[in-house]
């Protein structure tokens, strides 16, 4: 039997070696889902050291077979003692749908180079004109001998400025309803023809770009599961992005700084002992975090024995991403004028200067900004909504 205290003890020991001061900045400042990129290189590859890097991978793919508890104690402690968060869209989705319906050659390729960080993935499903509605997607891939040919363009496509790959939803068959004539691509960003234009966001940051394909040429090979049948991959890799996601731990870590801020602002003591509203608004946020954190147990424990995170993957994107909007509102109010200026500058981990805020109100406005696409992203809370009415109440 696992003795989980000592398990979590060397984690911990690990960690506190690991872990520079530079690291552990870099994921305290940490406003959104994306630490800064170089951070996360350079934590992955000090991960990817210790066989770490994918705990939820099975053990022939280069996991490290630890059992469920294990996992969840490894991301706990790493996200508590402020490691930079890993660019996750291969490791946490692409990679399991490939182990589902990814050839052999596929996997043998393209797994171990996310392990390693070789390569660096991006999702190309949104468009323009497709985002919830993602079945009307335009980009079109032709096929001409052993290519496809690919036209149109992708939008709100996640660190796409840093990746080297993007796997991407095609229309390769029109005169069909819309999810039928859609397949699934892996392409290399480097192919001729890709533009890629990044997309300011509203906390000044760069997260989002556009990707465009002007006659781009994949190899059919690099085409995953039957021609036209992408609708269904798209959806098994969708689970994934959803239900992948710990997000009672990232509720842990803001509910460790909410309590950090009403020690030190200068009224955030009063709200958590006075303010009987706050008090509410805080127990209330917090017996929701008991609640998130079993059914993600729940979800993990079921793909521990073979299955798949289904519709709950989409209740734990509704609870975990509205849950963490309300404790930014919370925080905002612990924090009140301090939160008004961005800092943008000191959101840099190697920056060493001055700042108009105190150390605790420091991401509080760029985390409140950013966190208001949580819901959005991944499929809006509505479509989520609709595919738990539909799933699992019977609707």
């Amino acid at each position: 039997m696992t003795d989980y205290t000592t398990f979590r003890n060397s984690i911990r020991d690990f960690l506190a070696e690991a872990l520079t001061p530079d690291l552990q900045r870099a994921g305290a400042l940490t406003t959104s889902v994306f630490s800064d990129f170089d951070a996360a290189l350079r934590w992955q590859k000090k991960l990817h050291g210790k066989g770490w890097v994918a705990p939820d991978w099975p053990e022939e793919y280069g996991g490290p077979g630890w059992d469920i508890q294990q996992r969840y104690i490894f991301q706990e402690e790493c996200k508590l003692a402020n490691a930079p968060s890993l660019v996750m869209m291969g490791i946490q989705m692409l990679g399991p749908m490939l182990m589902h319906y990814g050839t052999e050659q596929q996997k043998k390729h393209y797994l171990p180079r996310m392990l390693s960080g070789e390569d660096i993935w991006c999702q190309g499903y949104s468009e323009p004109g497709a985002g919830s509605d993602l079945a009307s997607l335009k980009t079109s891939a032709v096929q001409d001998g052993d290519d496809y040919v690919v036209t149109g363009t992708k939008i709100w496509t996640s660190m796409a400025h840093h990746a080297n790959r993007i796997f991407c939803l095609v229309r390769t068959d029109k005169t069909v309803k819309p999810q039928a004539g859609i397949s699934f691509l892996l392409v290399d960003l480097d192919t001729p023809g890709i533009t890629i234009s990044p997309i300011v966001s509203l906390d000044g940051q760069v997260e989002q770009c556009q990707v465009f394909f002007d006659e781009v040429r994949v190899p059919v090979v690099n085409l995953v599961g039957n021609e036209n049948d992408g609708w269904s991959v798209a959806k098994f890799l969708l689970e994934y992005e959803r239900g992948g996601h710990n997000f009672t731990i990232d509720v842990k870590k803001q509910l460790r700084k909410i309590y950090r801020q009403a020690e030190l602002a200068p009224w955030g003591a009063s709200c958590r002992s006075e303010d009987r509203v706050f008090q509410h608004r805080l127990a209330e946020a917090e017996i929701d975090a008991m609640a998130l954190e079993q059914t993600e147990l729940r979800i993990k424990g079921t793909a521990e024995a073979g299955g798949n995170p289904g519709a709950l993957s989409s209740l734990v994107k509704v609870v975990g991403t509205e849950l963490g909007q309300r404790l930014n509102e919370l925080s905002m109010d612990l924090v009140g004028p301090a939160a008004g200026p961005m800092c943008l500058e000191a959101l840099d981990p190697t920056y060493s200067g001055d700042t108009a805020v105190p150390e605790h109100a420091l991401t509080t406005m760029a985390e409140y900004i950013n966190n208001r696409a949580a819901t959005i992203y991944g499929g809006t809370a509505e479509i989520q909504r609709s595919i738990i009415a539909k799933k699992v109440l019977g609707l």
